[in-house]
């Protein structure tokens, strides 16, 4: 549940990676983005090596660490994984986009993996694909989150018909989607009154679960845009109880002191929402995760965890928004950057520990 955020600079590319706060050496990287504006993610599989024996297994992290480290392209990611000594010891679905307008996911076994080209109308006639816990070549009916995979489909078919995919839908409605597409259940239709008396529902397979520990998306370039302008847009921590910063590739390695790892070893930020976490789920140890209070995270009178961090939040994606069409027009001016990390790092941080009294 505790991650951070960790700015390599060891490799033939520097990147931004998420790691786990556990992970002291920093050997896995479980999303991120590099100088020549690739960026990779996974989703864990569970249909892909049904009739494989292989004891070797959970590398992805070392796949990606790599990948960040050597890869510029798509061709480099699919030249990275067919030159790998086999087995890889995995078992996923990478995502990668490059500054060249690339896009696909690879879902990877032991021994293969297979493409699927996002610019390959045949294969995405609408733009997009989308993966959760299983794989379209693995075995039907196996793995995870088939319940979750409609409810992303029916929201990017109706954003789609509303227009652009926006970073906007893609890092706040996606993640922090309380719509359950098998129950036909939107928990943001029946709030309670208020916080006062706890209203716990059964929380399992919406999009964000008590599992999910972070919520990333990387924001690519335009044709002739510099790949500088690569953004992570970043919610450390439990999503629904968490606020999105984005990082830059500074050359010097500055991000925002919140999102990286302190004399604990973990993330400020992430600590926080960790705590907003606990006062929305239920306390008692029999199957917790399962419950979740809806009046302490959202209710009628506004005064949930999630209601009181999106005026901060809208704060945090305005200042972003002019920051980037500034760096849009003359380049990534590191002083405005940095000026906006400490920001985050000063204001933004003690306002949300003041907001909810946290130490």
């Amino acid at each position: 549940m505790q991650n951070k955020l960790v700015y390599f600079f060891d490799g033939k590319y520097r990147f931004i990676g998420l790691v786990n706060s556990e992970d002291k050496e920093n050997k896995d990287v479980w999303c991120g983005f590099n100088a020549a504006g690739f960026g990779i993610m996974n989703s864990a599989s569970y249909n892909l090596k049904m009739n494989d024996t292989t004891t070797i297994s959970d590398l992805e992290g070392r796949i990606m660490k790599l990948a960040l480290e050597t890869c510029a392209t798509l061709e480099d990611f699919e030249k990275l994984l067919n030159d790998l000594p086999k087995p890889l010891g995995v078992e996923a679905n990478f995502g990668v986009i490059d500054a060249n307008g690339g896009a696909a996911y690879y879902e990877t076994d032991n021994f293969k993996f297979i493409k699927y080209d996002v610019n390959d109308p045949s294969v995405a006639p609408n733009g997009y694909l989308i993966r959760t816990n299983y794989s379209v070549a693995g075995e039907d009916n196996k793995g995870y989150g088939y319940i979750r995979y409609a409810t992303a489909s029916g929201l990017f078919e109706n954003q789609t018909k509303n227009g652009k995919l926006s970073f906007e839908f893609l890092i706040n409605d996606v993640p922090r989607c309380l719509v359950h597409s098998f129950t036909k259940t939107d928990l943001t239709k029946s709030l309670p009154a208020n916080e006062s008396e706890a209203n716990y529902i059964f929380f399992r397979d919406y999009i964000p679960r008590h599992s999910s520990s972070a919520a990333i998306v990387v924001q690519g370039v335009k044709e002739n845009e510099s790949a500088s302008l690569t953004t992570m847009w970043t919610i450390l921590g439990f999503p629904l109880t968490s606020v999105i910063i984005p990082v830059w590739l500074l050359e010097d390695g500055t991000m925002p002191k919140v999102l990286q790892a302190d004399e604990t070893g973990n993330a400020p930020l992430c600590n926080v929402a960790l705590q907003l976490k606990d006062k929305v789920f239920s306390s008692q140890n029999d199957a917790s995760e399962n419950y979740l209070n809806l009046s302490a995270l959202m209710n009628k009178e506004n005064s949930g965890v999630r209601q009181k961090l999106i005026p901060i939040e809208e704060q945090v994606l305005a200042r972003a928004k002019n920051i980037l069409i500034d760096f849009r027009k003359v380049g990534v001016n590191y002083s405005e950057a940095k000026e906006f990390y400490s920001w985050i790092d000063n204001d933004v941080y003690s306002e949300i520990k003041s907001k909810f009294k946290l130490n």
